[in-house]
């Protein structure tokens, strides 16, 4: 009888244990409006500058998200998933945090808002962002 309740004692801890197992980590949700941009050189210019802008190489457009913490570790929140329109919130730990709203005109064409902390101080920004070559 002993023996019995022995083996179902293992088996359920075992049953259990699997659980933990084979229970996989939450994934960040597939972002359509990146997936859709083409790679290449992108000039991101601040609306109402009259200046030529930040040229970048646009290989991992998720960079886009974090545009004031470049490519600083930052874990991010996805509020709003569209085709047209993606909003993202991200902490960096202390190098602040950020919400940033991109909206997809084109493969070519995106406007870019991004409100938030860096370094300590807030910031507010609004980019134009448009391929303007490769890289």
């Amino acid at each position: 009888m002993k023996g019995m309740k022995l083996i179902k004692s293992v088996s359920a801890v075992a049953v259990i244990l699997s659980g933990f197992a084979i229970a996989a980590p939450a994934q960040t949700p597939r972002m359509a409006l990146l997936e859709g941009l083409s790679a290449g050189e992108w000039t991101l210019k601040q609306r109402g500058s009259t200046g030529s802008g930040k040229k970048v190489c646009l290989g991992n457009p998720e960079l886009l998200l974090q545009i004031q913490h470049g490519r600083a570790n930052c874990t991010r929140y996805v509020i709003e998933n569209g085709p047209k329109k993606l909003r993202v919130s991200y902490k960096c730990g202390p190098a602040g945090h950020g919400v940033t709203e991109i909206k997809q005109e084109s493969s070519t064409l995106v406007q870019i808002s991004s409100q938030g902390f860096r370094n300590g101080e807030p910031f507010s920004v609004d980019f134009e962002g448009r391929r303007t070559g490769s890289c």
